[in-house]
């Protein structure tokens, strides 16, 4: 018998009944009745059959209803993985008592978590969370495509972490317990068509160019030439890419790659350092792109601070800016799930900052178009943040105080303020000054932005904010990845193959070294060995380690080029080893994801929990299943 079932309070879907807390419930005769047991963070429950969940979270942080309190920040804990408990849902003592011999978890734990895992995975599927829309949801979306959006999200939430629209985890974050979330705009909240920006953006620096009098006829924009996480080499000319530990593995010269072994004679042993900011520039963000297109095509004719000081009066003359804002459709990218992400987490509880280094004009601009009509009723994007604040001049927000005027009219008049509060809309100030508006601190505000500098490290280092990384090109890297995995796999193969016959070259040659000084080789076997025999066998040896360099040679270089036929792998600096990139993402980013509006597919409440590192000397390291894990946090 089929049971209705509000999902979100609104849509009306009939499922199957297939509860995941039963009253009673008896398996292999072991008693595993659930009902009313303390979940942190659930908020849902069986009675008699039904579903029942308590009251939403308002913004003060409070639950509808008797059964059920939220963790406040006086009575908040830290868990065993030392995160904040403040903000988890509990079921209140009084209850618990009165069920106290009623409702038991009597048997084996292990078995069941496992059970209870598994219904978990068929209730997510009764309530219809799932990559299909079903035929009623179809309909709906034609009659009010944002009653659909705000009702069912659009990709299963378990799944969605094995996919490119994932969240992935540095270190682990309780979101539950973050108060506020700031916003950067630029490539964060607004995503930029690259060819169409960066294209213009190369124009107007070309064209600046021309006008200081340098040859640029015939070059065009090649937004492939370049990715980011690169660093300029302004001292040589060069645009290279490092590992984890800073040394060079690729570079290029102009717009030609270098071979391996130049690389080496070029730079040897030398380590790439970010802070001497006279000889390395990195590139943190896609605003880097077409400054770096110009650098590396104009290197033989241009030193470097021509070609940043070009693309720099682009920006600053407002010349692109005043191009975007007459045509906002040509260049920003739209995405109707990502009004709806901050709905959620504004409706439960969070208070929501815009702090971006663009100034007023643009950013009302470019916020009304990319949010107003993905927004219900008359709301418009002010109404979804507690705090504005433009020409932030971020980093330098993060690290000093800068005087703060408020902004008071539709036109941007502005005057002088000395205290923030709730709601306003602002123009410069400092990070401390919004940790004292909003009496939060450190780890209870998470920061999201695309700057892997200005935005991500500088309020981790100076405020200890809980941070964000938003890496559009993320979803190209995950499919490129999954499409090369054959590749990858045949190639390790190769390697492997030829550490097996380097292994018994490397004994042969002991034992051939051994025999010559008149001692014992390691075995009897090897000291008896035919002269002739050792000799031939290695030489055989010594050939199929030959061929198989010539395959793996290339095959080493073609790892990759499904992302970036030049550079490879964002994420990784050759084959074993982690990119500068990713180093820098893991020492400041506790999260990073492809864009905002994925955070609608792991609810306000997630727990993301960071991943086993591995270990060169553990042989025993855990490697969970990635496609059929069964994901319970968003139930805690």
């Amino acid at each position: 018998m089929a049971e209705s079932v509000e999902l979100l309070g609104r849509l009306p879907l009939q499922r199957p009944q297939a509860p995941i807390l039963r009253a009673t419930r008896v398996r292999r005769q072991v008693n595993l009745s659930i009902s009313m047991v303390e979940l942190p963070g659930a908020g849902c429950g069986r009675r008699r059959g039904s579903l029942y969940c308590a009251g939403a979270v308002d913004a003060a942080g409070s639950v509808g209803g008797e059964v059920f309190s939220v963790t406040s920040s006086s009575k908040s804990d830290v868990d065993y993985l030392g995160e904040s408990t403040k903000g988890d849902l509990n079921v209140n003592r009084e209850h618990l008592e009165a069920l106290d011999g009623q409702a038991t978890l009597g048997g084996p734990i292990e078995e069941i978590a496992r059970i209870e895992a598994e219904e978990a995975k068929r209730f997510l599927s009764d309530l219809e969370i799932t990559f299909g829309l079903p035929l009623l949801l179809i309909k709906l979306w034609i009659m009010d495509p944002f009653i659909l959006c705000n009702n069912v999200h659009m990709q299963d939430p378990v799944a969605s972490r094995c996919s490119p629209r994932g969240i992935f985890c540095s270190r682990t974050l309780n979101l539950r317990s973050i108060s506020a979330i700031g916003y950067d705009m630029d490539y964060t909240l607004i995503h930029y068509n690259v060819m169409a920006w960066e294209g213009r953006a190369y124009d107007y620096g070309m064209a600046n160019l021309k006008g200081m009098g340098f040859p640029v006829d015939g070059l065009t924009f090649d937004p492939n030439l370049v990715i980011r996480g690169l660093i300029m080499d302004k001292e040589r000319g060069n645009l290279v890419k490092a590992d984890r530990f800073g040394y060079i593995k690729r570079a290029m010269h102009g717009t030609e790659m270098l071979s391996t072994r130049a690389v080496s004679e070029i730079y040897g042993r030398e380590l790439v350092d970010l802070r001497k900011e006279s000889r390395w520039e990195f590139l943190n963000t896609l605003f880097s792109v077409s400054e770096a297109v110009m650098y590396m095509q104009m290197v033989d004719r241009l030193d470097g601070g021509a070609v940043s000081k070009a693309l720099f009066r682009a920006h600053v003359e407002g010349q692109l800016k005043s191009e975007i804002m007459a045509k906002p459709e040509r260049f920003i990218e739209p995405d109707p799930e990502l009004p709806l992400a901050l709905l959620d987490q504004k409706e439960a509880g969070k208070q929501l900052l815009l702090i971006t280094n663009s100034d007023y004009h643009y950013t009302n601009k470019m916020m009304q178009h990319a949010f107003n009509r993905f927004l219900p009723n008359d709301m418009g994007w002010r109404d979804l943040f507690d705090m504005v604040i433009v020409s932030a001049r971020k980093p330098e927000f993060f690290q000093m105080s800068h005087p703060l005027y408020e902004i008071v009219t539709n036109d941007g008049l502005m005057r002088p303020c000395f205290k923030a509060h709730s709601g306003g809309l602002y123009s410069g100030g400092s990070a401390q000054m919004v940790e004292k508006c909003l009496d939060i601190h450190g780890d209870e505000m998470l920061y999201v932005g695309d700057h892997i500098y200005t935005d991500v490290s500088q309020s981790k280092v100076h405020l200890r904010w809980r941070t964000a990384l938003i890496c559009r090109e993320l979803e190209d890297e995950f499919n490129a990845l999954n499409h090369g995995q054959g590749h990858r796999t045949d190639l390790i193969k190769l390697i492997h193959q030829k550490e097996i016959v380097g292994d018994l070259f490397n004994q042969l040659r002991l034992a051939l070294q051994r025999r010559t000084k008149e001692r014992p080789a390691q075995t009897l076997a090897a000291t008896n060995m035919d002269d002739q025999e050792l000799t031939e066998t290695m030489q055989k040896l010594l050939i199929v380690m030959q061929r198989l360099d010539e395959k793996i040679g290339p095959m080493l270089d073609e790892d990759g080029k499904h992302f970036n036929t030049r550079w490879g792998y964002l994420s990784r600096a050759g084959l074993w080893d982690k990119s500068h990139f990713t180093r820098q993402i893991e020492k400041y980013a506790d999260i990073y994801t492809s864009r905002v509006s994925n955070f609608l597919h792991y609810t306000p409440f997630m727990y993301f929990r960071s991943q086993e590192q591995t270990l060169a000397h553990d042989l025993y390291s855990y490697h969970p299943p990635t496609i059929n894990r069964i994901a319970v946090d968003d139930l805690q």
